[in-house]
């Protein structure tokens, strides 16, 4: 199959999504593989309706051609019961950021992870992973943690205002991983105090979900701060962490390694991951 003859049809599914950076990027990194590329948002907010729309909308996009599809908060879990298949890391993470629709099958990956684990190796060489603590346990937190996990942080602390989530994911974790390295808390004052790296895999701080998702005072200047947020680029949380002096990592590299790994998966072709990084900051 050739680059040019066959239009290529993708999109993305979630809510508060109309500032995603996600269509321009592979639009861009489409034509310049000489593809027929378009991107298009189901934003669940716009068309006023929840992710109990999932099947609806899976099926408007297989019926239309669409070669996949990406799925972004509140979707990343609930959409997983509308597959046909998993791959191997979606499995173990509980979590899908990217569907492939081909041959009758609907197939869910997770490029999150990868995305995450290559910006933090680029972004943050170096940090320390002796004592990290994760905000968030929805689909976006469970492939950080897995990501960091994979990268060797020996302690994890997940903290999640719904504390069964947090639980859930950390039992699903330390029965892929050794035993005890991740933990469920409910005291996020106290876990911060020993914290060497915050994770932050929440939606607070995007434009749709303004604020901080913490209290500033729980940052301290030695830490390291990485974020998954990406629109806006600098979050309310980074920028009171770079006030402080802290190391950060914005969630740019995530967005644009995750969406490289999603074209691949798309199309079959390898994109230049460089070219799509130029492609984001760009439409900054």
């Amino acid at each position: 199959m050739t680059s040019s003859d066959w239009p290529v049809l993708v999109g993305l599914i979630g809510a508060g999504i109309q500032a995603s950076r996600a269509p321009a990027m592979h639009e861009r990194e489409g034509r310049a593989h000489g593809l027929d590329y378009q991107y298009r948002l189901f934003d669940l907010d716009v068309l006023g309706v929840g992710f109990d729309a999932l099947p609806e909308l899976l099926s408007q996009a297989e019926q239309e051609g669409f070669a996949g599809l990406n799925i972004t908060h509140p979707c990343k879990q609930a959409v997983i019961s509308h597959l046909t298949e998993l791959s191997e890391d979606a499995r173990s993470i509980g979590a899908v950021n990217t569907v492939v629709l081909r041959d009758g099958k609907r197939i869910g990956h997770n490029t999150d992870w990868s995305g995450f684990a290559e910006s933090f190796r680029h972004g943050l060489p170096g940090a320390s992973l002796r004592n990290v603590v994760q905000l968030g346990a929805g689909g976006a937190g469970a492939a950080t943690a897995y990501a960091v996990l994979k990268l060797g942080v020996e302690q994890i602390a997940i903290f999640d205002s719904d504390q069964d989530r947090a639980k859930q994911l950390t039992e699903n974790l330390n029965a892929q991983f050794e035993s005890g390295r991740v933990t469920a808390v409910s005291d996020l004052e106290s876990a911060m105090t020993k914290a060497e790296g915050l994770i932050h895999a929440t939606p607070t701080g995007m434009a749709s979900h303004p604020g901080l998702p913490l209290l500033a005072t729980l940052l301290r200047p030695e830490m390291w701060i990485a974020e998954i947020v990406y629109f806006p680029l600098e979050t309310e949380l980074l920028r009171v962490a770079r006030a402080l002096g802290c190391r950060t990592l914005d969630g740019g590299g995530m967005a644009v390694f995750q969406a490289a790994e999603a074209f691949r998966l798309f199309t079959g072709i390898a994109p230049d991951v460089h070219r799509m990084r130029r492609h984001f900051d760009s439409i900054l």
